[in-house]
């Protein structure tokens, strides 16, 4: 058994298809399928149920699969251990961030960790918070910025800084004449939420005391920024994180939205850097969250 029959069983679990996993490894698909039927010999037991069209793992192979993904991140350790040594702010990076963070935060972020940290390349990748995780689990990712909290689980967490919510209104709302917005005022209101699996969502219909039942399924956007071209229309508010919020000097529909700060208590959320127990490039963990606390953006505040 070696390490490469390994990484051909991981490529064809996650791609469930031959060719496809034969693509990712960079062989043919009959080098890869006599690989794993090699492997599958060694162990003695069938690692995965073949169809015309699909391969789906068997129940030993599910668990075969799982501990090689270990052994295979145990394994690219001595490689990332070595490269440490020599310097520990190069090489790539994967870097997973919510959509609702990515657009607002990174322009100011890439440019300051280019500057400081020259050799260090971000692998970056924008999702909802479930597939992050689920990715982060996997070793396909290193370090996440989201929201917190999170279910652990054989994960570390370091809050960064607390980033206030808005509210975002049609210029001519009657709520833009008031300096802030109460909580209970926007239950009358048609308040536009992002479509389900962003965490952002469940957070809106806390703040506004709403539940799923209260809405409509016409009213679910994909993107912050379809939620403001809607609120720019005057089909209803949104709740927007502060640094979504911050207008954008070429933006067409600025002067069609109005922004208010909710009253004490103001809602927020916590970004933080999350990442797996077992990874060994600490130093750059350490080096990327002081970094970030170092160059907070604006409106925001630290909470580590």
């Amino acid at each position: 058994m070696t390490l490469q029959e390994l990484r051909y069983l991981v490529a064809l679990a996650d791609e469930g298809h031959f060719a496809r996993a034969a693509e990712r490894c960079h062989v043919g698909q009959p080098t890869l399928s006599t690989q794993l039927k090699k492997l599958e010999d060694f162990l003695g037991v069938p690692l995965f149920e073949r169809g015309k069209r699909i391969v789906i793992p068997t129940p030993v192979g599910e668990e075969i699969i799982a501990q090689a993904r270990i052994v295979l991140e145990e394994a690219g350790k001595l490689r990332q251990l070595a490269d440490q040594g020599q310097n520990p702010m190069s090489g790539p990076l994967r870097l997973g961030i919510i959509p609702t963070l990515g657009p607002y935060l990174l322009p100011h972020l890439l440019s300051i960790i280019h500057s400081v940290y020259p050799q260090l390349r971000l692998l970056l990748r924008e999702d909802l918070t479930r597939n992050l995780l689920s990715r982060l689990r996997a070793g396909k990712l290193d370090v996440l910025l989201l929201a917190l909290p999170i279910r652990k689980d054989g994960l570390e967490t370091a809050p960064l800084f607390e980033e206030p919510f808005l509210v975002a209104l049609p210029a001519d709302h009657p709520l833009t004449g008031q300096a802030q917005i109460q909580h209970d005022q926007l239950r009358s209101q048609c308040v536009l939420l992002l479509e389900e699996g962003h965490c952002l969502r469940e957070q809106a219909l806390d703040i506004c005391g709403t539940s799923d039942s209260d809405t409509g399924e016409e009213f679910k956007a994909t993107s912050l920024e379809t939620l403001r071209q809607m609120v720019a229309t005057g089909a209803g508010c949104t709740l927007l994180p502060m640094l979504a919020a911050q207008p954008t000097s070429g933006m067409p529909i600025k002067s069609m939205i109005e922004t208010r700060p909710f009253g004490e208590p103001a809602p927020s959320r916590i970004i933080g850097l999350v990442w797996r127990r077992s990874f060994p490039r600490m130093k750059i963990v350490h080096n990327l969250k002081k970094l970030i606390l170092d160059h907070l953006p604006q409106g925001t505040a630290s909470v580590s």
